[in-house]
């Protein structure tokens, strides 16, 4: 893969680990801010927020302007957020800076897929925005537990060094290897397909809906399904990455051969079985022990693999109707955010009103919906 590429999944790895770096420090930050844990929780909410409703304005505002100098500037802001997050006196301040280090990664990790697929050549598009893509994966993976363990071993406030340091990274990254890349010609007429794309849009929503629904409840749902708590659970959650990666590489080779409807419909097929597993193993369909263990992480394994070879092939089939408008993927950026905080909040009033084996239920009734309604609505385009 080119070093070019490589730069940048490396943006949306620094970026994907700044959205969460200073989750496993939560309490700690809480007390030292002299906030409650729920109030220190809204760090993560301004960041996505921001992120959401900023980054297509800001698309709109920069889409003439070459991508190397966008992510250059985006990559610049995260720096600077970063590294006044780590010696901000008092939340306020902190709550502030964190909603410019969420426009940062809004306008940076677009900018990023759309300058993949430019440099790309045709058959390579779809594994250029996969492997963009992987560096979310790469984020949870590597970068967020590593800013954990900086910050236990030196404060929280270092994790925010270290964030800023990933992004830094990337920009010397993008200094270095990524040549110029011009702005796509501006649409004829100037507007966005929106009656054809929109199908493309709600597919992003309800995918991330309803993982999002079971991913944030991981512990619980480990607990109930596998008996396992506390440090265990990292051990379950690995499964998310493994995941990933096979999900990812299925999902570059579909995109790279146009694929669409069917796939995205088979995709969902799995998640919604992936969401079944987890649905029997808290309803404790095997004995306890390895086999109640070995279901649990068999439905974090589908789940993930179901998402990440969905994601390439529904960011190249936008690019490839939008002629890849900076726009278009910021809207795109915006309702994955979007789509998390549903099913955040749907994974939450489950939990509270039926209990943990309500959550999975709640998300397979999700892809049960999006199967459904994608069935119907979904572009067929290409050949799959």
């Amino acid at each position: 893969m080119s070093p070019r590429v490589l730069v940048f999944t490396l943006c949306t790895f620094a970026f994907g680990s700044a959205a969460f770096i200073f989750a496993g420090l939560l309490e700690v930050m809480a007390r030292d801010l002299g906030v409650s844990t729920a109030v220190a929780g809204q760090l993560q909410t301004v960041f996505v927020l921001t992120a959401a409703v900023l980054g297509p304005i800001a698309a709109w505002l920069l889409g003439r302007v070459d991508r190397k100098i966008v992510l250059t500037l985006s990559l610049g802001l995260g720096v600077a957020a970063h590294l006044a997050c780590a010696i901000t006196p008092d939340f306020p301040t902190l709550l502030v800076l964190r909603a410019f280090a969420g426009l940062a990664g809004a306008v940076a990790g677009p900018s990023a897929s759309i300058a993949a697929a430019a440099l790309a050549p045709p058959e390579k598009r779809g594994s250029a925005i996969a492997m963009t893509t992987g560096g979310m994966t790469l984020a949870f993976v590597l970068g967020i537990p590593l800013g954990s363990v900086v910050g236990s071993i030196f404060d929280w406030r270092a994790t925010f060094v270290f964030a800023g340091a990933l992004s830094g990274l990337a920009l010397a990254g993008v200094l270095i290897f990524m040549p110029s890349v011009k702005p796509p010609p501006k649409r004829e007429g100037g507007k966005l397909p929106v009656s054809h794309i929109w199908p493309l849009y709600l597919t992003t929503f309800l995918l991330f809906a309803a993982n999002m629904t079971v991913n944030l409840y991981i512990a619980p749902l480990v607990r109930v399904g596998a008996g396992v708590t506390g440090a265990g659970v990292a051990a379950f959650q690995m499964m998310i990455g493994v995941g990933s990666v096979l999900g990812l590489w299925l999902g570059a080779r579909a995109a790279n051969r146009y694929a669409g409807k069917t796939w995205i419909l088979q995709g969902f097929g799995i998640q919604a079985a992936a969401m079944t597993l987890h649905f029997l193993a808290t309803h404790h369909a095997l004995p306890p022990g390895w086999p109640s263990m070995v279901l649990v992480a068999l439905a974090i394994f589908v789940a993930a693999t179901a998402l990440f070879s969905m994601t390439p092939v529904v960011q190249a089939r936008l690019i490839q109707m939008t002629d890849g408008a900076p726009v278009a993927m910021a809207l795109n950026g915006s309702v994955v955010s979007v789509g998390q905080a549903l099913g955040s909040a749907l994974g939450g009033a489950s939990l509270a009103m039926f209990g943990v084996p309500a959550i999975p239920g709640a998300a397979l009734a999700m892809s049960l919906v999006a199967l459904t309604t994608l069935l119907f609505v979904f572009p067929t385009g290409e050949p799959d």
